[in-house]
Order: C-alpha cells, then sequence, then structure tokens
C-alpha cells in the first residue's frame, strides 16, 4: 500500500509538471488565438511564423550565441577555479566555496541590479557594447558550473595525478592528459546547466542588455503585454521545440551513459 501511495504521489507530481508543457505544445499545431480558445483545425502557422518573422528569427539567434558564449566563459572559468580550490589549501578552499554559494542562493534581481550599478553607472560602459549583458550571464553562470565540476575533483583519484608526474610527466601533461579527462562529464553538465540559465534568465537580462537586445525571456515579457496575436501563438511553437530539445538531450545522453556503464561491467567481468 505504501509503494502504491508513493507512484501515485509521484504521478500527480509528474502531471503537475508536465501537463501545462503538453497543452502548450497541443495548441502549437492549432489555429486557436489563445489557450482555451476554440480550435479550428490542425495547422503548421505558429512554426512558420517561428521562421519566417524577422524579429523572433533574430530574437532567436541572439540569444542562442548569448547562452553559448556565456556558457563557454563560465565553463573555462568555473573549471579553473575548481581546480584552484580543489589544490589549495583548507582556508582557502572553504572561502572559495563560500564565495561560489552566495551568487547561487543570491536573488537575481539582486544581482542583476548590483551588476547595472557598478558595470554602467559607476564603471561606465555601455549597454550598447553587450558587454555588461555578457559578464552579467557569466556571474549568473559561472557558480553553477563549479558546483558541477567540484563533485567530480572529489571522487578524482590524486595518485594518478601523482603518478603522472613519478612517471616524467610535467603538471601540464598531467593535467590535459590526467585530470581533465576525468572532470569530462562534469565539465559537460556544467556546460548544459549555463546553456538552460542564461536562456531562461530574466532580471539580469532586463538590467544589462541593450535598449534594441531581447533574448527569449525578455521577449516573450513584453510579447504577453502587447497585442500581437500571431506572435504570442508562435511562442508557444518555439516553446515546444524547447522542451523537445531538452527531452532528446537528456534521452540520448541517459542511454550513451547506460552503454558505457555496460561496456565498462562487461570489461570487469
Amino acid at each position: 500500500m505504501k509503494k502504491a501511495l508513493s507512484c501515485v504521489w509521484l504521478a500527480i507530481v509528474l502531471l503537475l509538471i508536465y501537463i501545462p508543457i503538453i497543452i502548450i505544445a497541443v495548441y502549437s499545431f492549432t489555429d486557436a488565438k489563445m489557450v482555451g480558445g476554440s480550435i479550428g483545425g490542425v495547422s503548421l502557422d505558429n512554426y512558420a511564423t517561428l521562421f519566417k518573422n524577422e524579429g523572433l528569427r533574430d530574437m532567436i539567434i541572439g540569444t542562442v550565441i548569448l547562452a553559448l558564449g556565456s556558457a563557454l566563459i563560465s565553463t573555462i572559468l568555473a573549471t579553473l577555479g575548481a581546480l584552484g580550490a580543489h589544490y589549495s589549501k583548507r582556508v582557502p578552499k572553504a572561502l572559495i566555496d563560500i564565495a561560489n554559494r552566495v551568487p547561487v542562493v543570491n536573488a537575481d534581481v539582486v544581482t542583476g541590479f548590483s551588476l547595472c550599478v557598478l558595470l554602467i553607472i559607476i564603471l561606465g560602459i555601455s549597454k550598447d557594447s553587450y558587454i555588461p549583458l555578457v559578464i552579467g550571464h557569466v556571474v549568473l553562470c559561472t557558480p553553477f558550473v563549479y558546483l558541477s565540476i567540484i563533485p567530480k575533483l572529489k571522487q578524482l583519484d590524486n595518485n594518478l595525478y601523482e603518478a603522472a608526474l613519478d612517471l616524467g610527466a610535467t603538471p601540464a601533461q598531467a593535467l590535459f592528459k590526467i585530470v581533465l579527462p576525468q572532470l569530462i562529464p562534469g565539465i559537460i553538465s556544467g556546460f548544459m546547466l549555463a546553456v538552460t540559465l542564461s536562456l531562461d534568465d530574466y532580471f539580469i537580462t532586463t538590467y544589462t542588455k541593450p535598449a534594441t537586445f531581447n533574448t527569449i525571456s525578455t521577449y516573450v515579457y513584453n510579447a504577453t503585454k502587447g497585442n500581437q496575436t500571431e506572435v504570442k501563438t508562435a511562442l508557444w511553437a518555439l516553446s515546444t521545440l524547447i522542451f523537445l530539445i531538452v527531452v532528446i538531450f537528456v534521452v540520448v545522453t541517459n542511454v550513451l551513459s547506460m552503454k558505457k556503464e555496460k561496456n565498462k561491467r562487461e570489461k570487469i567481468s
């Protein structure tokens, strides 16, 4: 009975999470003008608008470039920071860990406003240069990438690094050939998390972006306040595509991980 109740509770939670997304996905393939409105028939107009509308197309391309660029910078900084913290002494390591957790628990609106004051008002960096926007996203993403890499470092066998040095490898060779390859799963996870955070962020983007630039989050917010019905319904299609891409990525990652574990077990046996 207890197991059955647990399964029912899990099913209810999953339904609450996925039903809204499924509803949006269903309406994205119709000619309805609003969710809950009358459906005349199946239509792909929303997907056509998504790629034909110049404003939507430029917004998507700009968002993706920003997300990938800031995620790459964040991953490099977080990897260097995690390596430095892991091989530091106890007190510096603890201070770095504490400093990294502050941006994680801090509200995005506080971070965004603080960056706006520091970069734009005090330092005088023009928002039109995109520098404040990129810095803001890097500040947002780097702590989360760091937290993805640190567990892999803790699982690392330090004797392998020392053995490489004993066998004649330089510290740089031991780092790139022994340490970093074992951190790749954490680095990839952190990079994908950074991409997701950048795509999703609203507050930091609002405070630091140029007036003529929009990401998905700011564009969606502005579109919901206007009367552009065609754009609103096209955003249903965009939400569906993002969800499908995430699902495919998660499924492929899990399948590859399962195959890798299976091959390891076969080699051991």
